[in-house]
C-alpha cells in the first residue's frame, strides 16, 4: 500500500489500561508473538455495541487473567497511534492504519498470584511491574508517542496508593 492509501484507512476502536498495584507500579507484558524486547499495557479491541469502560474490565482479564481491578481513571480523549509501514499490512490484515483508543487507569486489587496469563487465550508470555516513568522507555518505540500521552494523563496517580 502506498502512504496515501495507508492515509485514508479507518483506525480499528479499542481501549488500553494503565492497571496499578498499591505502589504505583504499571503491569506491563511482553507479547506472545513478538521476539523483540518491548512490553505492553493491556489494550484490546471494543465490540460492536460494547461500552469503553465494559470493554476495558473485559479486556484486562481476558488479558491478564483476573478481575480484581477497579476503574481509577479514563482518559478525556480518544488517542491513537500508527502502525509502521512495515507492519501495517500483517496487523488486522491491513484493513486499518492504526488504533484509536480510550484509555483506563485501573487499580490491582489482588496479588500477583492472582495474575494468569493462560487464563484465557495468551497474548503475553511474560509480564513485570515497572515505574510509571519507565513505560515510554519499554514500549516498541512506535507506540513511544502514545504512552507519553497515557503517562501525562494519569500522571497523578504515579506513586503508592493513598
Amino acid at each position: 500500500m502506498t502512504p496515501e492509501e495507508i492515509a485514508r484507512l479507518p483506525y480499528r476502536l479499542g481501549v488500553g489500561m494503565m492497571v496499578l498495584n498499591p505502589r504505583g507500579e504499571v503491569f506491563v507484558g511482553r507479547r506472545i508473538d513478538t521476539r523483540v524486547e518491548a512490553w505492553q499495557m493491556p489494550q484490546g479491541g471494543i465490540d460492536d455495541g460494547e461500552e469503553p469502560r465494559v470493554a476495558a474490565l473485559r479486556e484486562v482479564a481476558e488479558e491478564i487473567g483476573t478481575d480484581k481491578v477497579s476503574i481509577l481513571a479514563e482518559s478525556p480523549d480518544w488517542l491513537d497511534y500508527d502502525l509502521p509501514p512495515e507492519i501495517q499490512s500483517v496487523v488486522w490484515k491491513g484493513r486499518f492504519r492504526g488504533q484509536r483508543q480510550k484509555w483506563f487507569a485501573l487499580r490491582f486489587l489482588g496479588d500477583d498470584r492472582d495474575i494468569d496469563l493462560l487464563a484465557h487465550q495468551p497474548e503475553f508470555e511474560a509480564w513485570k511491574w515497572v515505574p510509571m516513568a519507565a513505560l515510554p522507555d519499554v514500549i516498541v518505540p512506535f507506540k513511544r508517542p502514545l504512552y507519553l500521552r497515557v503517562v501525562e494523563t494519569f500522571r497523578h496517580l504515579e506513586g503508592p496508593a493513598r
